[in-house]
């Protein structure tokens, strides 16, 4: 009874087969069918190696939505340097609240010589090249958030040599909290005091001679300090034509969070555009010379997110190019096999009828 059983579910069970098997007998080969075949399994190694190779790499998901985080403080991470002395200068920030922050409350005035040391300056070249790869390829931005970890470093490194140059330029560099508003950081000539219609600087004992606001921007960010990032203003440096010079830079920042498998932390994006001129006021051009940096907070908020393919994700595809590739090549085979048969039967026939007459 159990055979009789077994036997009716094998039966059954053979009847279910999707895949028939055909007596080796009744099997035709031919010189074409194994070409097509080299070819489609050649297809299929190719593919599926390069489908393993995207399977491993990621990429980078962008999210927007609207930033409600109002009462927070924005950090503003600076390194400038400006080619005077640090008697001559100073920096401040005010944003539209009337707000002050003076540079005392987290920058730094250290004397240094404006000349890069041969290796700072290869550092310097590296990166104005990285500048003009992202300015023309966007997409080598996701490459940087990627291989962006604490341990990295894009900062200028220590001088090694014991040059006897006495500093002719004064290094600015620090960390600021201001406002989340549109602000203005700037550095120009004179000590900020406090004023109660904004503020002022001593301007009066300085020599216009000795004005000079050549600078170098070796680090300029907002938000959480990420080592590895490289900024727009990263590696810029400008040099004055003039004593009175204006230096401006508008700046937009978008409050960004960053999820990668290296790194989690909340940073800001910017976008900026320059702009230089002299200041004459017999020929119109008023202002200040300085270094002028006007930022402003976007609305929205950016959630950048690392990604990875599925393994579901990549069996199915991977299903897709084995079953794709054979029948792809099946029909193209079978239509050449018919194509050919029917020119062939055509000769064949021209050459019967010629035969007869």
């Amino acid at each position: 009874m159990r055979r009789l059983n077994r036997k009716k579910t094998l039966n059954l069970m053979k009847e279910l087969d999707a895949f028939p098997k055909v007596p080796e007998s009744y099997v035709e080969t031919s010189a074409s069918g194994g070409t097509v075949s080299l070819i489609a399994f050649t297809t299929i190694a190719f593919l599926t190696i390069m489908e393993f190779m995207v399977y491993q790499d990621t990429w980078m998901k962008y999210e927007y939505e609207v930033d409600k985080d109002f009462t927070s403080k924005l950090r503003i991470n600076i390194d400038i340097t400006v080619a005077m002395r640090c008697q001559y200068v100073g920096a401040d920030v005010l944003d539209l609240a009337e707000t002050m922050v003076a540079s005392a409350d987290g920058l730094i005035y250290e004397p240094v010589p404006f000349e890069l040391t041969p290796q700072q300056k290869e550092l310097q070249r590296m990166l104005q090249i990285i500048q003009s790869r992202l300015q023309e390829e966007h997409s080598l931005q996701d490459v940087i958030f990627k291989s962006a970890f604490k341990s990295a470093s894009t900062a200028l490194p220590p001088r090694e040599d014991n040059s006897l140059q006495s500093p002719d330029a004064c290094r600015i560099h620090g960390h600021l909290y201001v406002n989340k508003v549109a602000g203005n950081f700037h550095i120009t000539v004179g000590k900020a005091i406090p004023h109660p219609r904004g503020h002022a600087h001593l301007a009066a004992l300085v020599s216009h001679e000795s004005y000079n606001f050549s600078h170098r921007i070796d680090h300029l960010s907002f938000g959480e300090l990420i080592p590895g990032i490289i900024n727009p203003l990263d590696g810029t440096e400008k040099i004055a034509s003039d004593h009175n010079q204006m230096f401006q830079y508008f700046i937009t920042v978008v409050p960004t969070k960053l999820h990668t498998y290296k790194i989690s932390a909340e940073t800001h994006q910017f976008s900026v555009t320059e702009r230089e001129r002299v200041i004459n006021h017999a020929a119109g051009s008023h202002g200040v010379s300085g270094i002028f940096m006007k930022y402003d907070i976007s609305s929205l908020m950016v959630t950048v997110t690392e990604e990875h393919m599925p393994f579901w994700q990549f069996l199915v595809r991977l299903c897709g190019i084995i079953g794709g590739i054979f029948s792809t090549t099946g029909i193209l085979h079978g239509f050449g096999r018919f194509v050919a048969e029917i020119i062939f039967c055509r000769f064949r026939l021209g050459s019967y009828k010629s035969t007869s007459v």
